[in-house]
């Protein structure tokens, strides 16, 4: 197998490992700088990580947060394609977790609470009546421990994370590490691992808020999407699934075909008026362990896609349904409805209540872990 994220392919059910000991071949680079400090003054840095195709990866240790993503358009033309702000200072008074790491559960846990081991737990309520992407305090608000490294083939940063116990309500002592890898393909990796001392649920994930035209162009309702979900998990007002798991054909929700994401997105569906517009999660159509396809965008008029892989069994398609103006970002960008999508790969949502969805228990002697790659492209 081929290509520098081979290893990431190879191990996608056991552990990747970032090698710092090959020398850099001299056409990816990575650099460090100081991005501010947290109120308790502990230092914030900034990471660049870029190739010779003029894309460009910029991650801080604050949330692990990927702070930017630079990608050339069909006339080479880069452009950031992530939503955002340009300081520390906008991340810590208001983001809905813009570009960071969310976890200890990625999405909603009903009622902030969960049973497990015959012992309930109680969660942090941060999205009442239930817990969303980890508590008040979750990954997203962490100080992670920074590695950058270089080889042959690509560029990356090791970040790391220990969640103690009864953080945020979880048991165990939760140790993660999150890889970010760049290369001269324009793929842009993550790879998650963690190992606990209790039993804990536990899915981690990445959330960009995407806009392939550029960040802060409009809304995203022209870009053209395909799934690879056949199925979905409904769910109620409340963001709950309920546990069935029901076909998108013949629903605004099929993207099994190329599709433009604004075309159906005002139709009359359940799920539509729950979630404001499309925050669903879909079953990826697998066809056995490892990496699977899960996306494809495509924006029309810069010719950007980008294609997603993942070992996850699920992915959360979200348009940006939230966002209303009231934050201003990069260069001043006010972010409206639709201005960016997310596609979280992750287990699905409220899994520790539902007894039929993939589980997401870590135990003792047991390691979490998942592979994600942004493969971006033009047409």
């Amino acid at each position: 197998m081929q290509g520098s994220f081979a290893a990431l392919r190879m191990t996608a059910l056991g552990r990747f490992t970032a090698s710092s000991s090959s020398p850099a071949n001299g056409t990816l680079n990575i650099k460090k700088e100081a991005f501010g400090a947290l109120s308790g003054g502990k230092a914030v840095d900034l990471y660049t990580l870029s190739n010779t195709h003029g894309m460009e990866v910029r991650v801080m240790t604050y949330g692990g947060v990927i702070v930017s993503l630079n990608v050339p358009d069909r006339n080479g033309q880069s452009a950031d394609v992530v939503l955002g702000y340009e300081h520390l200072e906008g991340y810590l008074a208001k983001s809905p977790y813009f570009g960071a790491i969310v976890g200890r559960f990625g999405n909603r846990i009903k009622n902030g609470r969960f049973t497990l081991d015959g012992k309930e737990y109680t969660l942090s309520k941060n999205d009442p009546p239930n817990t969303l992407h980890g508590g008040f305090k979750g990954f997203d608000k962490a100080l992670w421990q920074a590695q950058p490294f270089e080889n042959k083939d690509h560029v990356g940063l090791i970040l790391k994370y220990t969640s103690p116990d009864g953080e945020e309500g979880y048991p165990g002592t939760l140790h993660v590490t999150v890889t970010y890898t760049l290369n001269d393909l324009n793929e842009f990796g993550i790879h998650y691992h963690a190992t606990t001392d209790k039993a804990t649920p536990i899915t981690l994930a990445s959330h960009s808020a995407f806009n392939l035209a550029g960040e802060g162009s409009g809304d995203i309702l022209g870009h053209v999407l395909m799934l690879n979900a056949d199925q979905y998990t409904p769910f109620d007002s409340t963001r709950i699934p309920t546990g069935e798991i029901s076909r998108v054909k013949g629903t605004p929700l099929d993207f099994t075909q190329p599709t433009v994401v604004g075309l159906r997105i005002e139709e009359k569906n359940d799920q539509l008026a729950y979630g404001h517009g499309y925050d669903s999660n879909f079953v990826i159509n697998r066809k056995g362990p490892g990496l699977e396809l899960a996306a494809r965008f495509y924006e029309p008029t810069t010719g950007r896609a980008m294609e997603i892989d993942t070992t996850e069994p699920g992915e959360q398609f979200y348009s940006g349904n939230s966002l209303d103006g009231t934050i201003t970002g990069k260069h001043g960008h006010v972010y409206k409805q639709h201005s960016g999508f997310c596609l979280l790969t992750q287990h699905y949502p409220d899994s520790p209540h539902q007894p039929n969805f993939p589980s997401t228990i870590l135990r003792p002697g047991h390691t979490y872990e998942s592979t994600t790659i942004y493969k971006f492209s033009t047409r």
